[in-house]
């Protein structure tokens, strides 16, 4: 195999413009061959920072099947809008074009069967692009965990915390499909963030699975009294009634015993975090204060915490995970180092031709979250059900990338 890949981006708003300037064209083995996306300007956009860059301009389209069809294409990498997702993954799987699919939750269990079914019967590579799983203090609790630091693991806590108000109001403005969900939709629409890093902790799809989930809805008044007070001009969304809830919990049980919860937060005033805890028999770790706290060491903190603030990065040294050699060449990048990792994971699995370590069954899994979460909070906090995406293979599969998310301890 060539060590070039030939890449198309399809979607080339803030994500894939961005991942365009920030990640691809630093990377001398892409080459970028076609752009795509619903709207001219960002087209032409996306060719002029090729060309900047590289001095030859890759073919534009606004049709995906267009760019996916191409034989100077290898790679297909997407970050359209939410609703476009599956749809354009299985077209580009059908083609057999190594698929690189961005987060966002899924509209229906059925698209994510669609995703599962399309990749087994095709054989495509296909590799979810969870940046968050890559974050330095994720991969650092994950060793501690591998390593016993924390004993059992019995509960795990993750949210989206993000104070999103402007984008969301400004969404007609600037394009962005985050508008019309939230308009028309209530649920745990961005799961995965939060719930990638503890899935590959807690071996998801790898011995074990989650079983079932339940959501809960505040009342929606976040977006409304933001618009009032800095968007008043707006005769349309003045009046706008938001079905998404300002704060959505999500329960998950696994079949090990644990237990999970998710917190979607952003129409209200905070600050940003994905508030990643980990909890277990000997000990635990926090975002939140960036702190662990283990049995026997930390016991004269019992009641309060604060001394301990940021204290993980003591457990640096012996835990820093190999993927983050030099943290401080990867600061810069996109997201802290995050998107470089994915990005390049997703290219050593390309090249050497290697299962990729975030796979369809995890995006399934993950994805999923979305359609039963609305349904659950639609249907009075009902408790779903999670299907099997590896029709029973879970039980006995392992981890492919030993150096990533190994279960080895």
């Amino acid at each position: 195999m060539s060590k070039i890949a030939n890449v198309a981006v399809i979607g080339l708003g803030g994500r894939g413009l961005g991942w365009i300037k920030g990640e691809l064209l630093k990377l001398d083995y892409v080459n970028i061959t076609a752009v795509c996306d619903e709207y001219t300007d960002r087209v032409e956009a996306a060719q002029k920072a090729v060309a900047e860059v590289r001095g030859t301009t890759p073919f534009g389209t606004l049709d995906y099947k267009e760019a996916i069809k191409r034989d100077d294409v290898d790679v297909v990498l997407i970050f359209t809008a939410w609703e476009s997702h599956v749809e354009i993954a299985v077209e580009s799987m059908k083609a057999g074009k190594y698929t690189g699919l961005e987060v966002g939750g899924a509209y229906s269990v059925e698209d994510c069967w669609k995703l599962v079914d399309t990749q087994e019967k095709t054989g495509t590579p296909f590799m979810f692009l969870e940046n968050c799983c890559y974050g330095e203090y994720e991969l650092l609790v994950l060793n501690m965990v591998r390593q016993g630091m924390f004993g059992d693991i019995v509960h795990c806590e993750g949210g989206y915390c993000h104070d999103l108000r402007h984008e969301i109001s400004f969404g007609r403005e600037n394009r962005h499909y985050r508008l019309r969900n939230y308009l028309a939709r209530n649920c745990e629409n961005y799961p995965t963030h939060d719930l990638g890093p503890i899935a590959k902790l807690l071996n998801i799809n790898r011995g074990n699975r989650m079983t079932s989930l339940t959501s809960f809805a505040s009342c929606s008044k976040g977006l409304h009294e933001y618009i009032l007070d800095r968007k008043a001009d707006d005769s349309d969304l003045k009046y706008a009634t938001f079905s998404q809830g300002d704060i959505i919990k999500t329960f998950i049980t696994c079949e090990n015993g644990e237990t999970i919860v998710l917190t979607l937060d952003t129409t209200l005033p905070r600050s940003y975090s994905r508030q990643f805890t980990v909890r277990g028999t000997k000990g635990m770790y926090a975002e939140d204060g960036n702190y662990v706290f283990l049995d026997k060491v930390h016991e004269k903190y019992e009641f309060g915490a604060r001394p301990l603030w940021d204290n993980a990065k003591e457990y640096q040294k012996e835990y820093h995970h190999e993927l983050w050699g030099d943290p401080e060449k990867l600061y810069g990048q996109g997201h802290g180092g995050m998107d470089f990792l994915v990005i390049s994971a997703l290219f050593d699995s390309y090249f050497n031709n290697t299962y990729p370590p975030i796979d369809v069954y995890d995006a399934a899994a993950w994805m999923c979250v979305t359609a039963l979460s609305e349904q659950s909070i639609r249907e009075g906090n009902k408790k779903m059900e999670f299907p099997d995406f590896t029709r029973g293979k879970y039980a006995d599969r392992q981890e492919h990338s030993a150096g990533m998310f190994s279960l080895e301890k």
